[in-house]
């Protein structure tokens, strides 16, 4: 599959291999390939991220990110589902981080290298990399870019997509700005 990437593309797995080493993370997630994403400048993705504004609110993006990674990936929408039950996600996390130190329920233990010296993908991450691919070959493209990640990364539910969808990056915004309205 990775021989049918952009340029692009590679370069945002690539970076998202960077942004998990840096965190000191076991594993390759969605949150580092939208990191990645961020970080591309003059690609398809980086101009529907820019047209959507989600590039001028990086800060905030990154975090929601963080906070998210804080509640254990809980997305707001399962906090308010448990906060219906009477369930506070909040004080939950602060008893954690009081008894086990700040960010308990984040990532396990960080590690500064992978054992087998390449990085692993979460499992959810390699669906982000498979949904691209049906992407791109539903739109008959012969590539997958990074078009096609930011389009997985807003279709698939979760903490990222939530994230994107709250700061202007919705499926069908991104979908407009990459190949208009007949999309």
């Amino acid at each position: 599959m990775f021989e049918r990437f952009t340029t692009n593309a590679r370069g945002v797995v690539e970076g998202a291999v960077g942004h998990a080493a840096r965190a000191g993370s076991a594993v390759v997630t969605e949150e580092h390939l939208l990191l990645a994403l961020l970080d591309r400048d003059g690609s398809k993705a980086a101009f529907a991220l820019t047209s959507l504004g989600v590039t001028d609110r990086r800060a905030e993006v990154t975090a929601a990110l963080a906070d998210a990674r804080r509640r254990g990936g809980m997305s707001k929408a399962d906090v308010n589902a448990l906060a219906g039950l009477g369930i506070s996600v909040e004080e939950i996390v602060a008893k954690a981080e009081e008894a086990h130190g700040p960010g308990a329920l984040s990532e396990a233990t960080p590690r500064k290298a992978w054992p087998s010296g390449r990085p692993s993908f979460t499992r959810e991450s390699k669906k982000v990399l498979e949904k691209s691919l049906r992407m791109a070959a539903a739109r008959k493209h012969k590539q997958i870019g990074d078009e096609h990640m930011l389009l997985a990364l807003t279709a698939m539910p979760g903490v990222v997509a939530e994230v994107l969808a709250e700061y202007g990056g919705t499926y069908g915004g991104v979908e407009r700005v990459l190949f208009g309205a007949a999309a």
